[in-house]
């Protein structure tokens, strides 16, 4: 009988350090990210989309939206919102912030829209017209947005950002920047998230600028270097689609672990150090057996000591 005490108030004092330690960890964290879905390719119920919101906030904005209910199911089973996933669409998803008009990055946002309320979809311009002239469409959907085909259900407002010009993100208490990728064909972009002088640094599909002869990541890396010295940059998610094996002519605008640490190194030669660095790494393709090999080779070309973080569908990431 002693013993049985001793161990439950043993397994309570376990219980208790636990919990301080997480909640410590949480007031010394700026930005609550939530994946909710994390894969490039062709698993339709994990695909690019993060919740990202100040910490202690529920006033969330999404970094694309390829995959929506699921992911959001995975986090309230998790016990990451003490809300339903209705609830969490609707009420905590404030905005869109959308990379590129690829299905993989906003098929989510679609699917979802009839169930959604009223919000802001925050893009590039190029991005922005073809939402209104291919997926809002009335041949393709429906219009639910504010322009474009009419009848117009105008639950969604386009807001066109301006490269490199700060815009407020509508009812919450983040900015935003948006930067120009080269992603093969077309024009991506990068995010660089703020609140309170933090930033978080979100980059939808890119290529290395050796091979997609373009100088887009060269000039991000120039601008987001002083905030890395500065101490005021937690993360940068960048995507790594294919191992090394995949050849630079089938890249399609996307990263090998070798490439991305290439970029890495000119980033570090801005910053002086990159050693223990926050690098979340998303947009893996499957096989399981190339996810494997990329982070295979990743740890192994990690010179530079970044901190790799592989995000999960549904588990919160605190920066």
């Amino acid at each position: 009988m002693i013993g049985r005490k001793i161990f439950h108030a043993f397994s309570i004092f376990i219980f208790v350090i636990f919990s301080l330690s997480a909640k410590a960890q949480n007031r010394n964290s700026s930005f609550k990210i939530v994946p909710l879905g994390v894969k490039g390719g062709i698993d339709e119920s994990n695909l690019s989309a993060y919740m990202i919101a100040p910490q202690g906030s529920n006033s969330y904005v999404c970094l694309d939206a390829g995959t929506l209910h699921y992911g959001i199911e995975k986090a309230v089973e998790n016990n990451v919102f003490n809300a339903s996933a209705e609830q969490v669409l609707r009420r905590y998803i404030k905005g869109y912030l959308i990379s590129h008009s690829h299905l993989d990055h906003l098929a989510g946002l679609i699917i979802n829209s009839p169930e959604d309320t009223a919000k802001n979809i925050y893009a590039l311009g190029d991005c922005i017209e073809t939402f209104k002239t291919q997926y809002f469409t009335w041949k393709s959907w429906a219009n639910f947005a504010d322009e474009g085909e009419t009848p117009q259900l105008k639950k969604y407002h386009y807001k066109v950002l301006e490269t490199g010009a700060e815009t407020p993100l509508t009812n919450t208490e983040m900015q935003v920047k948006a930067f120009p990728l080269s992603h093969s064909n077309l024009t991506s972009t990068a995010f660089l998230v703020s609140h309170n002088d933090h930033y978080v640094l979100y980059l939808g599909d890119t290529g290395p600028d050796e091979v997609e002869k373009s100088h887009n990541l060269e000039a991000l890396w120039q601008a987001v270097a002083p905030l890395i010295k500065g101490k005021k940059l937690k993360a940068i998610m960048i995507e790594v689609s294919f191992p090394d094996e995949q050849p630079d002519k089938t890249l399609f605008g996307h990263l090998t672990p070798r490439w991305l640490m290439k970029e890495m190194h000119q980033l570090g030669g801005m910053t002086g150090s990159l050693a223990g660095f926050k690098l979340i790494v998303t947009h893996v393709k499957p096989p399981e057996s190339s996810i494997e090999r990329i982070k295979a080779q990743l740890a192994a070309e990690n010179d530079l000591k970044l901190d790799l973080i592989y995000p999960v569908q549904g588990k919160p990431i605190n920066l």
